[in-house]
């Protein structure tokens, strides 16, 4: 029990270590940023109307219209992907996958150096 008391506090510890880094503020703000823009929400909602469209389209045979639908999709998609707000949220979210990634590897590192460990001396006992 008191382990695992340990182990939790750790825990909260490195996530509160990790929510202040810089790089996870910056990706945070950048993606509330994101979530309040009314140009992203508007075509969001514009793409998946199209979807629909070309998949109703599609349904009853209207080959063009479908076609029309689908070219229609692909003018919202470049839009949104070329929003600046959409370009740094993803360089952020590499940016803060990079960290965490990071420090997965590390604490994954750290573990197996300690089973390792452990393994030795019940070896040699």
């Amino acid at each position: 029990m008191i382990e695992d008391q340990k182990i939790q506090t750790s825990l909260e510890q490195l996530n509160q270590l990790l929510a202040d880094y810089p790089v996870i503020k910056e990706f945070q703000q950048i993606q509330l940023e994101a979530q309040q823009n009314s140009r992203l929400k508007s075509l969001e909602e514009e793409i998946k109307q199209a979807q629909k469209e070309a998949v109703q389209f599609a349904h009853y045979g209207k080959l063009e219209a479908e076609k029309a639908a689908i070219q229609r999709i692909e003018e919202l998609t470049q839009q949104y992907n070329q929003h600046p707000v959409v370009q740094l949220y993803r360089e952020r979210l590499a940016q803060a996958n990079e960290l965490l990634q990071y420090v997965t590897q590390t604490i994954q590192k750290k573990v197996n150096q300690a089973i390792e460990e452990g393994t030795q001396r019940a070896s040699e006992n």
